[in-house]
């Protein structure tokens, strides 16, 4: 249906608004000289069936009302403007836009050479200027209706120091699992039935973490080559849940069933954590395509080189968007906004958040990007985590982010592989990751929380390949293994790959177990990459960005049944007991009550280490005390918080190793409660006793429990 009524509208909000009566249309660009609202029908979205001229521009925004427009209506952008590549100016009016503010996009790219705004082959590339529509091959804006019953359901602000977190990815963790109906798998319906939930909170997770579900492309070499852009990072639509992942239809359907899985997993008391990816679109180099920003404000978008026809590219992916640009900035506030708000998201992972730090060139810990942030009262108290690094100089902004934000600590990552696999990890190091990191993050008044650990996630080795692989195994990806890190800092086990070998086997096994007690009992914020508690794997393949496959895929019906027993066991350990999870610092100093330190460490023969002992290689096998009633911080109600003591014993060398227990002070009545080289983990073991020695097998550890003197005092964590 042709409309022929228009009014002037309003500026804001920005997007395609539905008030019941009619759309108001608002899209930002500030170089433009003409806009159009193209409409496109249901049933024939390859056919504009509309062009309407946007006459009207308040503060460099365009916008137009329409009555009569319902949700589900289809539209897109021609934005007229210099074509001047070598100044920044890409306009091209052949070329249909995407509303960077749309919230569903109705479909996935098809890729043509009418999405390029130069001539494909011609002799001046992207300074040439391309005729052809575009419109036919293009996924479409949809307006939709925002009304939605939340039924009460609000944020649930679990604290950081409760928080164990789990990133997966929408299809991934649910494409073969034979407990959902089929056509429910690899969608948000089925990360919201109950099979899928009914296994996060029995594993003990508090957070899932899904990798990129805003509406992302698949870049055209991918494609050609028949692979796929199955991770994600490659954001188009920073406002649209991706279309790829919708059961229930795609326009706008796709909204209320990202929000009736959010609403679910919070009934079970699961948060939600967004993987984002605001430094970058999927629009490319100066090479790339014209799909939205580029075509829409290029400079009012992205980051350029002093020869603005190319673009500085922080991220590795062609393009960097400039946070530090009004426009852009606004887009990723109110994105963030949105999600918050709306679809009742409870916290961010920022992919390469070094790059939105950036002013000019550096990286400004102090800028824009964070201020606005501050101030924000929806934005502030949401979970902010960044991904502390980018691929520029000066990038890497590890312990660097500001107060308020937790970080990917990727230093942990490295030196606890590195220390379980005989590598240069140094003791001292070891002691900073295992107790929060304080070297990263005290200085600027943050808190052992602000260290999100993790020993694998997505970009690497699976926990099962970390131990089985020496070397990645990339065929797959078609860059003859060119792909991925190098610096992996694994170990095999003895043999490269899949094997028979029982030692080897076994060796793999308790690897594994030395790696999850040593995450989930470090200070800080455990994250796991999903399937590592059943054994997946990868193949050998340390960057599976590409394979929307079984090579990707959780095969539930090959799981480590005892190993995911194990992680339930210990994940529940670790929140039963405050004393791995603290909020405040270690401080080493003698406490009050019981006149032991918070946290002691020790040497085999059970004496206590000096100075001299931390750069001793035998040193590498020690123990690590862990007073129960030296918790530093509060309850709720302003009680104190006591817990069990701990006395954790680490062996990474391939020799069994005796120790002796503490003197008596600590304690007389110690149990065992896990011990990695048995696959055992029990809190009601036998009584050892002081003339005890217990050993430790080669590369294991063993963790021993004191319970309190006065039981009545412990307590559940619940207010810590």
């Amino acid at each position: 249906m042709e409309h022929s009524e228009f009014y002037p509208g309003k500026a804001y909000p920005l997007g395609a608004t539905w008030d019941g009566n009619g759309v108001n249309f608002a899209l930002y660009s500030e170089n433009a000289t003409g806009v159009e609202l193209c409409l496109f029908e249901k049933d024939k979205p390859e056919k504009e069936s509309q062009r309407i001229s946007v006459k009207e521009r308040t503060h460099n925004i365009w916008h137009v009302y329409i009555p009569g427009l319902k949700p589900g209506q289809l539209y897109g952008y021609r934005v007229h403007g210099v074509y001047d590549p070598e100044n920044g100016h890409r306009f091209n009016p052949n070329k249909l836009v995407i509303d960077p503010y749309a919230k569903a996009i109705s479909g996935t790219i098809k890729w043509d050479d009418s999405l390029f705004g130069y001539r494909i082959g011609h002799k001046d590339e992207d300074l040439s200027f391309s005729d052809s529509d575009s419109s036919p091959f293009m996924p479409k804006s949809v307006v939709i209706d925002e009304n939605y019953n939340w039924e009460g359901d609000k944020l649930l602000k679990i604290p950081y120091h409760k928080t164990v977190i789990y990133e997966a990815h929408v299809k991934g963790f649910t494409k073969l699992n034979p407990d959902i109906p089929e056509d429910m798998r690899g969608t948000y319906t089925g990360i919201a039935h109950p099979a899928s939930i009914g296994y996060l909170t029995k594993l003990g997770i508090t957070a899932i973490e899904l990798m990129p579900i805003h509406h992302f492309i698949t870049d055209r070499h991918l494609q050609d080559n028949g692979l796929t852009n199955y991770w994600g990072y490659n954001s188009l639509g920073f406002f649209a849940p991706d279309v790829r992942y919708a059961r229930m239809g795609t326009h706008g359907e796709q909204v209320t069933e990202f929000k009736d899985m959010v609403k679910e997993l919070h009934k079970a008391g699961i948060e939600v954590i967004l993987d984002v990816v605001y430094n970058h679109t999927g629009e490319g180099n100066h090479m790339g395509p014209t799909l939205s920003f580029k075509g829409i404000d290029n400079l009012g978008y992205y980051r350029v080189t002093d020869n603005k026809r190319y673009y500085m590219d922080y991220t590795g992916t062609g393009n960097t968007l400039n946070a530090s640009l009004r426009s852009a900035l606004r887009l990723i506030m109110d994105s963030l906004r949105y999600w918050i708000q709306e679809m009742h998201i409870d916290g961010f992972r920022f992919d390469v958040a070094s790059a939105l730090a950036r002013e000019l060139h550096d990286v400004n810990m102090l800028g824009t990007f964070f201020d606005i942030i501050y101030q924000d009262p929806f934005i502030s108290q949401s979970k902010l985590i960044a991904e502390p690094w980018d691929v520029g100089e000066g990038g890497y902004q590890v312990g660097k982010f500001p107060p308020g934000w937790a970080e990917w600590n990727g230093k942990y990552r490295d030196c606890m592989r590195d220390y379980w696999r005989g590598g240069g990890s140094t003791l001292p190091e070891f002691a900073n990751r295992f107790t929060g990191s304080s070297d990263l993050y005290l200085d600027n008044f943050r808190r052992p929380i602000a260290s999100i650990n993790f020993i694998t996630v997505h970009d690497g080795f699976t926990l099962n390949d970390l131990v089985s692989y020496n070397d990645k195994h990339n065929e797959a990806n078609g860059e003859n293994s060119q792909d991925g890190i190098d610096d992996n800092r694994s170990w095999n086990c003895g043999i490269e790959g899949p094997s028979d070998d029982k030692n080897v086997l076994e060796c793999r096994k308790k690897q594994k177990r030395n790696f999850l007690v040593t995450l989930f009992l470090s200070q800080g914020v455990p994250i796991m990459l999903s399937g590592d508690e059943i054994s997946r794997t990868q193949y050998g393949n340390n960057n599976a960005y590409c394979q929307d496959n079984e090579i990707s895929w959780i095969n539930w019906e090959k799981a480590d049944m005892n190993l995911l027993e194990f992680t339930r066991k210990l994940i529940h350990f670790r929140k039963r007991h405050p004393v791995f999870r603290r909020r405040n610092w270690f401080q080493g100093q003698p406490i009050k009550d019981n006149k032991l330190k918070d946290i002691e460490w020790f040497l085999p023969d059970g004496t206590e280490m000096q100075d001299e002992h931390w750069d001793h290689n035998y040193a590498r096998s020690l123990a690590i005390f862990l007073n129960g009633e030296g918790i530093r911080s509060r309850g709720k109600k302003g009680e104190k918080i006591k817990d069990d003591s701990f006395y954790i014993m680490f062996n990474p060398s391939d020799i069994p190793v005796d120790y002796k227990l503490p003197p008596e002070n600590y304690g007389t009545n110690w149990k065992l409660v896990i011990d990695t080289s048995k696959n055992m983990l029990k809190e009601h073991s036998d009584d050892l006793t002081l003339t005890d020695m217990v050993r430790v097998e080669g590369r294991s550890v063993v963790v021993l429990q004191h319970p309190l003197s006065k039981p009545q005092d412990q307590q559940d964590g619940s207010a810590d």
